[in-house]
C-alpha cells in the first residue's frame, strides 16, 4: 500500500499503527504531477480538507485538490488500469430540497457562498471521474460519504462529533449551531470502509450513498454524547454557520442492492467505541 499525503490536515500518528515494509507514505501535495512505477491495482482519491475549519483556511487549495489533484490521480489510474475510487461528499446536495437524499438528486449548491469551495470542488470531481470513464475507459467508482466519525479524528477540526466529545469530557458546556433541530446521519468508520470496498470490488461506475440512514437532531446527539460519557455538561447555543444544511441523510438504497452493504453499528456503540479507542487524553487534546 502507498499513503500518497502531504499531512495538511492529517498527522503521521495516525498511520503509526501501520508502519510496516508492506506500508509506504509519500509526503506529496497531489495538485502537483506525481508518478508510481510499480504496478498499482487500486487507486483511492481521498485527499481534501473536510471539515469547515480546513476549506475556510485552504480554500483555494481546496479547489485544487479537487480539480488537479483528481486529475493527477486519475491520470495514474490510467496509466496503470488501475481501478479508481474517488471519495466525493454529502456536501455536493447543498441544503436539500429532496429528504432523503438519493444519488439521482442534483443538489440545491450555493457556488459562491463560504461552503461553495468544498462543494464544487467535489462536484466537479465527480464530473471529472465521469468524464474519464466516459472518454478515456478508466475504471471508476464515486462514493458519496456522509457524516461519518471514530477514533482518530482530531478534536479541535470543527465537526460535531469530536468537538462534542472533547467537550463533554471536560464537562464544559456544549455547543450548539442555532437551535440544533438541523439533522445529520452519523455513520461510524468501520461501517463506511467496508462499504467503500465493496464498493471498489464491485465495477460499478456512477455515485453511490455511503452512510448511515438513521437521522438525529444535533440537539439529539449532544444528548446522546453527554449520556455516553456520563457528562455534567450544559448545552448551549451559538449563532448558525452560512449555508449550514437543515437536513441530511442518506438514502442507502442503491447500496444495499448493488453492494449488499449496510452500516451495523449503533450511534451509541459508535461513540462508546470512539471514546474507548481514542482514549480520553487524546479526544480533549491541545488545538493543532
Amino acid at each position: 500500500m502507498i499513503c500518497v499525503d502531504n499531512l495538511e490536515t492529517g498527522s503521521l500518528v495516525n498511520i503509526a499503527h501501520l508502519r510496516q515494509p508492506e506500508f509506504v507514505h509519500i509526503n506529496l501535495d497531489i495538485t502537483e504531477p506525481y508518478h508510481v512505477d510499480e504496478p498499482i491495482d487500486y487507486v483511492y482519491h481521498f485527499a481534501s480538507p473536510a471539515s469547515p475549519i480546513d476549506y475556510l483556511r485552504l480554500p483555494l487549495h481546496t479547489l485544487k485538490v479537487g480539480s488537479y489533484g483528481t486529475h493527477h490521480t486519475l491520470g495514474l489510474a490510467k496509466k496503470h488500469r488501475a481501478r479508481f475510487l474517488t471519495a466525493s461528499t454529502s456536501e455536493v446536495y447543498g441544503d436539500p430540497k429532496e429528504h432523503p437524499q438519493k444519488e439521482a438528486y442534483w443538489g440545491n449548491v450555493n457556488p459562491i457562498g463560504p461552503r461553495g469551495v468544498y462543494d464544487e470542488a467535489k462536484r466537479y470531481a465527480e464530473a471529472l471521474t465521469m468524464a474519464y470513464h466516459r472518454q478515456q475507459g478508466v475504471d471508476t467508482a464515486i462514493v458519496r460519504i456522509f457524516n461519518t466519525y471514530g477514533p482518530r479524528m482530531r478534536p479541535h477540526d470543527g465537526r460535531a462529533i469530536p468537538t462534542f466529545l472533547r467537550q463533554a469530557l471536560q464537562d464544559r458546556p456544549i455547543t450548539v449551531f442555532g437551535d440544533g433541530s438541523q439533522t445529520r446521519s452519523f455513520c461510524y468508520v468501520d461501517d463506511l470502509i467496508a462499504g467503500i470496498i465493496a464498493l471498489a470490488e464491485s465495477g460499478y461506475h456512477n455515485p453511490v450513498n455511503i452512510g448511515n440512514p438513521n437521522e438525529f437532531t444535533l440537539l439529539e446527539l449532544a444528548q446522546r454524547v453527554i449520556e455516553v460519557t456520563g457528562s455534567k455538561s450544559e448545552i448551549i447555543h451559538e449563532a448558525l454557520p452560512a449555508d449550514d444544511p437543515q437536513v441530511r441523510q442518506p438514502d442507502i438504497t442503491l447500496a444495499k442492492q448493488v453492494l449488499g452493504w449496510e452500516p451495523r453499528v449503533s450511534l451509541r456503540d459508535g461513540l462508546a467505541q470512539t471514546i474507548e479507542k481514542s482514549g480520553a487524553e487524546t479526544l480533549v487534546g491541545a488545538p493543532r
